[in-house]
């Protein structure tokens, strides 16, 4: 078929992908020009009684566990579904904030469910793109035709349901997933229409060929990203520090003057990189990028007009007298860079680690490494069979990680078909989630995250969504095993 557009977003019942659970899936084909192709393709998806939402999450999107019970898919029917109905050849999967958020928990959901995480989105011609660094970049570079919001702080927001209120776009329900798809297919349309050149550009140099290009070229570019300070409208001029394995690098912010940066020692360098809210401290003017994220960078030519500096905060004299500073540090810098990076790595490894050995259970392990070739051919067979046969893949399965999602696949999507021995298992894992460790489980923090929000209930919906969490809290609370109550 011809390349065409899936905008899509998600409703989830909180908001770390490892844990938490997609309850709302909508999304809308429009072809190149914008213009929808088909109906809508909107599904809520069943929560499973190992996963308890968060209360907080519910309270923004309105969507109860009840709500998905009764009308929702499992996860199994409603990846069926996905696949036969959207996942088309030569497809653009877009969303507005989805390639950190929406692409994430649609990998756990794929890989939770025996299916490859990342095919649909590169296979037969399949990509992504996310339109929140377009509209950040045409508000810092190209901003006429365009009212911008602010929020009541006074500080400039990039969020939808802004950008639509003071563009006049129609967005009856926020945080309702279909509302917020066809929020965006109209927010895309007013970027196409009043700034065509930059959204025809971004749109088209998006892959990691053309990103690459662009990084690697030995020239300062222009770069927008939530990880740049709000106050320059989160872009500045950047250059290539080092390059990464997996087609990531490290680029330099040349709003800043390297010198200082290049005489501090690793341990320094270290401490500079980590987060801070302290406005004090020094910060590191170091970024990785990634190229399979379309980045949102273009040439510096783009910000050769005063207005453009004016609005970024940054004029190309004061870019260059930083570069000239910048390529006589460079090697040294890019030295001790990668050595803070593998620092960071190793870090983040073991607090990954940490984090897997506490939840009892493989659903966050995605990361961990691709399916083997073997597995991989395994995967549409387990998908296929009848429920009653999946326990007999288990001696087939190399992956450890597969072995240990397969009784779990089989209790999410078919509890009717477990047997006792099954049965008894699954409700054992259910309590490890959700009771172990008294006061400190995830049911006792439910429960008391419910009792906090119920002193300021607020009007008649809140009031009805927490009634609906307390009683659903309940109704899935397991029995405890002797000894078990303590903790």
């Amino acid at each position: 078929m011809a390349a065409s557009f899936f905008f899509y977003d998600v409703e989830t019942s909180g908001f770390g992908p490892r844990s938490a659970r997609i309850m709302q899936f909508a999304g809308q084909r429009t072809d190149m020009d914008l213009k929808p192709v088909g109906e809508p393709f909107n599904h809520l998806i069943k929560l499973t009684p190992d996963v308890l939402p968060s209360p907080d999450a519910v309270l923004v999107t309105g969507i109860t566990p009840q709500k998905t019970l009764s009308e929702g898919l499992t996860e199994a029917e409603f990846l069926k579904l996905f696949h036969q109905e959207v996942v088309k050849s030569d497809t653009i999967f877009v969303g507005y904030n989805s390639i950190r958020f929406d692409d994430e928990f649609m990998r756990f959901l794929l890989y939770r469910n025996f299916y490859d995480a990342y095919e649909w989105e590169w296979k037969d011609g399949r990509s992504r793109w996310d339109l929140l660094d377009l509209v950040r970049m045409t508000r810092a570079l190209r901003p006429d035709g365009i009212q911008w919001p602010f929020a009541p702080d006074g500080r400039p927001t990039n969020r939808l349901e802004f950008l639509t209120s003071v563009n006049k776009l129609d967005h009856g329900h926020a945080h309702d997933a279909l509302s917020d798809v066809q929020a965006t297919i109209d927010l895309a349309r007013l970027l196409k229409d009043k700034q065509p050149e930059l959204f025809d550009y971004l749109l088209t140099h998006r892959g990691k060929k053309d990103v690459g290009s662009l990084v690697e070229a030995g020239q300062p570019f222009v770069y927008t990203s939530g990880k740049y300070a709000g106050e320059f409208m989160h872009t500045t001029v950047a250059t290539l520090l080092a390059k990464r394995p997996r087609d990531e690098v490290l680029v330099y912010d040349l709003r800043f003057d390297p010198t200082p940066f290049a005489g501090m020692s690793v341990e320094e360098l270290t401490k500079a990189w980590e987060y801070t809210d302290d406005p004090d401290a020094v910060r590191l003017p170091v970024k990785t990028l990634k190229y399979n994220r379309c980045p949102a960078i273009a040439p510096l030519g783009v910000i050769k007009d005063k207005a453009s500096q004016e609005r970024i905060k940054l004029d190309i004299t004061t870019v260059e007298k930083h570069l000239a500073s910048f390529i006589k540090h460079r090697d040294a810098l890019a030295e001790k860079m990668q050595e803070v990076v593998a620092r960071r790595d190793a870090a983040r490894e073991r607090a990954q680690t940490a984090l897997i050995d506490n939840q009892l259970t493989v659903d966050g392990r995605l990361y961990e490494g691709f399916i083997g070739d073997s597995d991989r051919a395994a995967l549409p067979k387990v998908r296929t069979a009848a429920p009653d046969q999946l326990s007999g893949f288990a001696s087939s399965l190399h992956d450890e990680r597969l072995k240990s999602l397969l009784p779990l696949y089989k209790a999410r999507n078919y509890p009717k078909n477990l047997d006792a021995d099954e049965r008894a298992a699954w409700e054992a894992f259910c309590r490890h989630q959700l009771i172990d460790g008294g006061q400190s489980s995830g049911m006792a923090k439910y429960f008391a995250r419910l009792q906090e929000l119920a002193a300021d209930a607020g009007d008649n919906e809140r009031r009805y969504l927490l009634e609906e969490l307390q009683l659903y809290g309940e109704a899935i609370v397991p029995s405890a095993e002797d000894g078990d109550e303590n903790g």
